[in-house]
């Protein structure tokens, strides 16, 4: 029996967010002695290893069931996550958790407004730019870098492409072992950046622990609920619920890392969460549930 059948999806999805986010204060608190790169490096082996045994029926005879253009797919999928990960964990060294995610956060909202093209859909724009304006403005301040930003911008944009690849390789693949094949590139990926980075560091018990720990954090306990979320909930209500992450990433940043923001960052924090609500429910549902 699914132990998790007996959680409500809403609090699914919100248990999700909090691993994820506060695994991320995890991480962060290890960048002195172990750099972001390294750090990210353990958190997608450890998933990726976990997905591939949890997927190990459903890879059987993986290349006779698939054509070449399947794993293109799959490859490419891995190179969002990998830029995704390495992206947002180099903004994190530089800005604060809530700052760095917010504006990660752009990047599943800009796909959202482009795919639904509607005029209501400007005014979201307009207060998501806002909330990122404002900040921008904490530049002074030393909290805030260009680099910072200019990495969590990647990481939206290569949020927006996981999104996009990873239902293409949801209909190439069965369950989730589209998935273990995008972890293990990735982490293949990182790998050699990783390890240049963080040399014998690695090695050490305490710290390959707290990698894996980070790796359950932030990669499996996400992904094990929201997918279980999903199957009991509308998308247009988990949208609305995923819309919290900023608030979730800057409260993780309170808490595990002592980061203070200022009043006007969390009003930029929530220009954004009301922007990417209101997004997510101005867009229309299907007529017909697609299949899990």
């Amino acid at each position: 029996m699914n132990r998790l059948a007996a959680i409500p999806a809403p609090a699914l999805v919100l248990l999700g967010i909090c691993s994820l986010q506060f695994g991320a204060g995890i991480a962060k608190n290890i960048f002195d002695v172990l750099p972001p790169s390294a750090v990210v490096t353990l958190r997608l082996a450890t998933s990726a290893v976990i997905l591939l045994l949890l997927s190990r029926r459903l890879l059987r005879g993986l290349f006779r069931k698939h054509r070449p253009a399947d794993f293109a797919v799959a490859v490419a999928f891995g190179v969002a996550l990998a830029t995704m990960n390495l992206s947002i964990y180099e903004a994190f060294s530089r800005i604060p958790l809530g700052i760095a995610v917010t504006i990660e956060f752009l990047g599943p909202l800009g796909l959202a407004v482009v795919l639904s093209r509607r005029k209501l859909d400007l005014l979201w724009v307009v207060l998501a730019g806002t909330g990122v304006i404002l900040l921008s403005r904490g530049q002074g301040d030393g909290r805030v870098t260009v680099a910072g930003i200019a990495f969590a911008l990647v990481a939206a944009a290569a949020w927006a492409a996981y999104i996009l690849l990873s239902a293409a390789t949801g209909q190439r693949f069965a369950g989730s072992s589209g998935l273990a094949i995008a972890s293990l590139v990735g982490a293949v990926l990182v790998l050699p950046v990783g390890v240049s980075t963080g040399g014998t560091a690695m090695l050490q018990p305490e710290l390959i622990a707290i990698g894996i720990v980070i790796g359950l954090m932030s990669s499996v306990i996400p992904y094990t609920f929201e997918l279980e979320a999903l199957r009991r909930m509308p998308a247009q209500p988990f949208g609305i619920l995923m819309s919290l992450e900023p608030a979730a990433a800057a409260l993780a940043g309170l808490v595990v890392v002592g980061e203070v923001l200022s009043a006007l960052e969390w009003v930029a924090i929530g220009c954004v969460i009301i922007a990417s609500a209101g997004a997510t429910r101005s867009q229309e549902e299907p007529r017909e549930a697609p299949e899990a």
